[in-house]
């Protein structure tokens, strides 16, 4: 097998990657978008559910690599890892800057997600937190729950259904005030 070959399927190392952005190699950032983009643009699309506003994500979080090399140590942890959260911190941010920019709702829709969730029994809603607000993996939330990975994926599939369908169907106000 010839040695190019072998180096070219193989990831550059973090602070070789570092070192040449550093210095301006725009390769490297070529090669690192090779390498972490696709993984960036899967965490930034999951947080905003958009192919669009993932690569969008996904540019300004390489760009910013780019400009400021520095922002990421190697020594701190791993480049992918840091591309990763980069993605998500950004997408999270894109999400706040679109729900501040959003037109205001009608009286007491804002609250419906929540109402929704205070509705679900605790159990349900300790897995939902951790598996959605806190990032965690069903299994992760098993184990943090001390219950079976099962039980805690049940639990998380009834929760989701639960709320689909609360807030497909959300109740009429004026129905709920007696009018």
């Amino acid at each position: 097998m010839d040695r190019r070959t072998v180096q070219s399927s193989t990831p550059p190392r973090d602070e070789d990657l570092h070192r040449r952005l550093v210095y301006g190699d725009e390769s490297a950032l070529g090669e690192v978008y090779d390498a972490f983009g696709g993984l960036a643009h899967a965490v930034a699309r999951r947080v905003t559910g958009s192919a669009a506003a993932a690569e969008e994500v996904v540019q300004e979080v390489l760009t910013q690599l780019w400009v400021r090399p520095y922002a990421f140590d190697p020594a701190r942890g791993s480049l992918r890892a840091w591309l990763s959260m980069r993605a998500h911190r950004r997408a999270v941010d894109r999400m706040r800057e679109a729900d501040a920019s959003t037109p205001a709702e009608p009286a007491g829709a804002a609250l419906l997600p929540h109402t929704a969730l205070a509705e679900l029994p605790l159990a349900q809603r300790q897995v939902l937190h951790l598996a959605y607000f806190a990032g965690r993996t069903y299994r992760q939330a098993a184990v943090e729950l001390g219950i079976p990975e099962g039980t805690a994926k049940a639990r998380l599939r009834v929760a989701l259904r639960s709320l689909a369908d609360r807030l497909a169907d959300p109740p009429d106000p004026a129905v709920e005030r007696g009018h």
